[in-house]
């Protein structure tokens, strides 16, 4: 299977290095790699990293986190199998592509898979919970079927690491331009909807992660409120979110006493500002505009 990779860039960091060096090792031939920049003033468009890649131009104000991505496979389709990663995503192993690519050829269903997410080296323990509760050791193969069991975790997916089969991708319409976030998630709903299969790969790992402080948790959840607010659909499909908070909790608190008992006040705070980011995200249309910008994390959606 031809495969073309795309990654979104702004200021790549320190990570960008190293990611940029597994992409490079992989064991798995990539036809292109894409990278789709917003005006980065670093180093991120050095010959260093991207010798031999595609590059797009785009004003950091037009980056849309659906549009953008869909726009630069309109501009790149000739492939099979179109893989996201996003610049702080680190491949794990030399195989981590073609554990993917083999999952789409051992299950012609399968319109997308996705991969799992290891906390980054000193990653604090919040972080690390985040990611064993969400990135389990165990892979999943889920279609429409599963959702009265799984609800809205049936569509869980992250375009840090994922791909998705040409032929799905286009037949569930590709990413949504105009949404806050979740164009992945959207993607995958529409995708198990007409009839298509997407699998968890815990085999397929990369490192990623974020120590956000408790205001850009909040402002991280209100997003996610806005982004369920305004995709009534999932819900109607797939069920509600609310029910994963109290399972979330009692595993974090599991983890702390095990790990670090002194985090759980701070604990206890993100999981409230990330309970009330929510809430506020879900009656952002109460909230005058003013204020939607200043609670969000995503603060271009809002000049739209």
């Amino acid at each position: 299977m031809k495969v073309n990779v795309y990654i979104p860039t702004l200021n790549a960091g320190d990570k960008w290095e190293e990611a940029v060096s597994m992409l490079r090792s992989q064991s798995y031939p990539i036809q292109k790699t894409i990278i789709i920049d917003s005006g980065s003033k670093d180093d991120t468009l050095s010959d260093e990293y991207v010798g031999g890649f595609d590059i797009i131009h785009i004003d950091k104000k037009d980056f849309d986190h659906g549009g953008t991505r869909h726009m630069a496979i309109e501009q790149f389709p000739d492939a099979d199998i179109y893989l996201f990663l996003t610049q702080d995503a680190i491949l794990a192993d030399t195989r981590a592509i073609s554990t993917i690519i083999k999952a789409f050829d051992d299950n012609e269903k399968l319109g997308m898979v996705y991969g799992r997410q290891l906390p980054h080296k000193g990653a604090k323990e919040l972080e690390s919970h985040l990611r064993i509760f969400n990135y389990p050791a165990l892979s999943q193969v889920r279609g429409l079927e599963d959702a009265p069991k799984y609800g809205i975790k049936t569509i869980s997916c992250s375009n840090s690491f994922a791909a998705y089969r040409r032929e799905a991708y286009w037949e569930a319409g590709g990413f949504p331009a105009g949404t806050i976030l979740g164009e992945d998630v959207i993607i995958a709903g529409q995708m198990l909807l007409k009839g298509w299969q997407k699998a968890y790969l815990a085999e397929a790992a990369v490192y990623h992660s974020h120590n956000y402080s408790l205001k850009e948790e909040f402002k991280r959840y209100f997003d996610i409120g806005v982004f369920h607010a305004t995709n009534p659909w999932i819900f109607t499909h797939f069920g509600r979110a609310e029910s994963e908070g109290m399972k979330y909790l009692k595993s974090e608190m599991e983890f702390l006493l095990a790990h670090n008992k002194w985090m759980i006040p701070k604990s206890l705070l993100s999981i409230l500002c990330k309970w009330l980011g929510y809430k506020f995200g879900l009656k952002h249309d109460k909230l005058p505009p003013s204020m939607n910008r200043y609670f969000s994390m995503h603060k271009a959606y809002w000049s739209r």
